[in-house]
């Protein structure tokens, strides 16, 4: 992934969304998004994490950025958005279980949008199959603008490091 990169507009998200006129325990409707929705127009922080519900993402990373939420949004970002190759079930109770409420998740279960960017890595150590190295981007209008990445990038790397894709880190990188 390089700094000046054009994310394609075309990459469809399969996504549950709530819709309470289906009523009944679990009102859900399949919708699709595609990233065009997501960047187009916008200027966005996206950070892209190994999996849901997994110990750093769940600890450290997904309530890092809900809570400075607020504070990166006032550097002149429209959103923040947590993809993840995983599906939108699993984004979705993830979500709940997690108390999120401002960042947005974008289910990438087919990895289309973690191979755009160049960051699928084969997970079959931990018995995960391919998903993404931590990153995050800062994106305008689907051009990448700025990049945040792990150091040790590597199929099957026996770490996971969590350093640079820190919110705290990237709110200093663009505080205004």
């Amino acid at each position: 992934m390089s700094v000046g990169k054009i994310i394609p507009d075309d990459i469809i998200f399969h996504i549950r969304v709530r819709d309470e006129s289906i009523g009944g325990e679990n009102p859900f409707k399949w919708t699709s998004c595609s990233t065009k929705d997501y960047f187009a127009n916008k200027r966005v922080i996206i950070f892209s994490l190994p999996g849901a519900f997994t110990p750093t993402c769940s600890t450290y990373q997904l309530p890092g950025f809900e809570k400075h939420y607020d504070e990166i949004l006032s550097q002149n970002i429209d959103e923040i958005y947590c993809v993840s190759v995983n599906d939108s079930y699993v984004m979705n109770k993830w979500v709940i279980d997690q108390g999120v409420k401002k960042v947005k998740v974008i289910p990438d279960g087919s990895g289309k949008l973690t191979n755009e960017m160049n960051m699928l890595v084969a997970k079959d150590d931990v018995g995960f199959g391919m998903r993404s190295w931590r990153y995050a981007a800062l994106i305008n209008d689907s051009k990448v603008e700025k990049i945040w990445e792990e150091a040790g990038k590597m199929d099957n790397c026996p770490d996971d490091p969590y350093e640079e894709t820190d919110p705290t880190k990237i709110l200093a990188d663009i505080k205004i």
